[in-house]
């Protein structure tokens, strides 16, 4: 058998954190070899096939192996874009999402006119979607609001340029569908820091936060409870001419959420 297949066997079967090192010496190995064209070109066929064949299995780990060994073997080999494409894929669902993410972050900086950086891009922003639901907030019930939302804007930035740039993109409805959750997300984030200042009397600092929620994610249902903010910020800085214009604002853009029950709700200062 063909020796990098065998080494990239190993690769296929050793942890994560032992991949690199296997990966290094089949490039060191690499130094030594001749520069038989044809030999290249087979061996990168061969890595490729099988990796291909283990990623349409679902074994995703096999496929890894193949296709890094295949990056690291044959750089310049036809095959070497499509497996970086694919391990993107494989890394994500793999549960690797930082691999993912770097993996597709360096495809579109290495490849920015490549006619797949949309998929890059949407996979880059899908394993920050993805990350953010995870973890020990969801077994115990912790609102997703008060968490710093450093995947969120991740996210929010990937679905953002992929649209920007490829808006007829296949990936392109799915992202627009995201952004709109990941859009409400910010905004309510906004509103806990801005509700914050407010419970703490900075009124300035909340009033403020609360007016760039409002402009930065115009249309998210999030809004309404910007204009509570704004509202109850006015009324404890004397100017009751806008916190009246506030409240109109919020009567005719949001008649069911300026129920008085609902703001009590959600805000201790109504």
């Amino acid at each position: 058998m063909n020796p990098t297949i065998i080494a990239t066997t190993l690769i296929a079967t050793c942890r994560p954190t032992w991949r690199l090192a296997l990966v290094c010496l089949l490039t060191l190995l690499a130094v030594g070899c001749g520069k038989d064209t044809r030999g290249l070109q087979s061996g990168a066929e061969e890595l490729f096939t099988r990796g291909t064949k283990s990623m349409n299995s679902g074994n995703f780990r096999n496929a890894i192996g193949y296709y890094e060994g295949l990056e690291a073997r044959f750089p310049f080999s036809n095959q070497a874009k499509q497996a970086q494409i694919n391990l993107i894929y494989c890394y994500y669902k793999n549960g690797e999402p930082d691999s993912a993410i770097d993996a597709a972050t360096q495809f579109e900086r290495e490849n920015p006119t490549h006619p797949r950086v949309d998929y890059a891009l949407y996979v880059r922003g899908l394993a920050n979607f993805s990350a953010q639901h995870k973890g020990y907030h969801r077994l115990f019930g912790i609102d997703l609001a008060k968490r710093p939302p450093v995947l969120a804007r991740e996210s929010f930035a990937a679905f953002s340029r992929l649209l920007q740039r490829y808006p007829d993109s296949m990936y392109a409805h799915d992202a627009r569908q995201r952004l709109i959750f990941l859009r409400n997300r910010l905004a309510k984030h906004e509103n806990y820091v801005a509700d914050y200042y407010f419970r703490r009397g900075a009124y300035v600092a909340a009033l403020n936060r609360a007016k760039s929620t409002m402009k930065d994610y115009d249309g998210a249902p999030a809004v309404a409870d910007s204009l509570y903010i704004i509202v109850g910020a006015y009324e404890k800085l004397g100017m009751q001419d806008l916190a009246a214009e506030s409240r109109r604002a919020l009567a005719e853009n949001y008649p069911d959420a300026s129920n008085p029950k609902i703001v009590k709700k959600r805000f201790f200062f109504f």
